[in-house]
C-alpha cells in the first residue's frame, strides 16, 4: 500500500461527510462550541473533525483526531463532542471515534484558525 494525496490504492483516508443530510450543519456548528484547550480554536476549524456521517434514522458517527496522540484532554474529548451533538434537536445517538490516519497537520486547518492563529 502506498500513501499518495491522503488515499491508499484510490481510497480516501477521510470518508465523506453527510453534507446533504438536513442536520449536517447544526452538527457542524455543535463541533464549533468544542475548543482545543491548548489552541485557542474550536475543533472543526482546526480540521480535527475528519468525518460527520448522519443515516437516516439521525445517528451521528464523528470520526475526528487530535494534534498529537499525546494530547492530555485525548480520553475527554471525544466526551466534549458527543454531548454538544446530543443536544441537538432531532439527534437520536452520537458515537465519536478517534482516529490517528492521517495524522493531523496544519495544511488540516481552515482559513479562520490559520487567522486566528497568527498563520496568514
Amino acid at each position: 500500500m502506498t500513501t499518495q494525496d491522503n488515499k491508499i490504492e484510490g481510497i480516501p483516508l477521510i470518508a465523506p461527510s453527510s453534507t446533504d443530510h438536513p442536520l449536517y450543519e447544526s452538527v457542524v456548528e455543535a463541533c464549533r462550541s468544542v475548543f482545543d484547550p491548548e489552541i485557542p480554536v474550536n475543533i472543526y476549524d482546526l480540521g480535527l473533525v475528519y468525518t460527520i456521517d448522519i443515516n437516516a434514522e439521525n445517528e451521528v458517527n464523528i470520526t475526528m483526531t487530535l494534534t498529537a496522540p499525546g494530547c492530555p484532554v485525548a480520553g475527554e474529548m471525544p466526551g466534549w463532542v458527543a454531548d454538544a451533538v446530543e443536544s441537538l434537536p432531532g439527534v437520536k445517538q452520537v458515537d465519536v471515534h478517534m482516529s490517528w490516519d492521517p495524522p493531523w497537520g496544519m495544511d488540516m486547518m481552515s482559513d479562520e484558525a490559520r487567522l486566528e492563529l497568527g498563520f496568514m
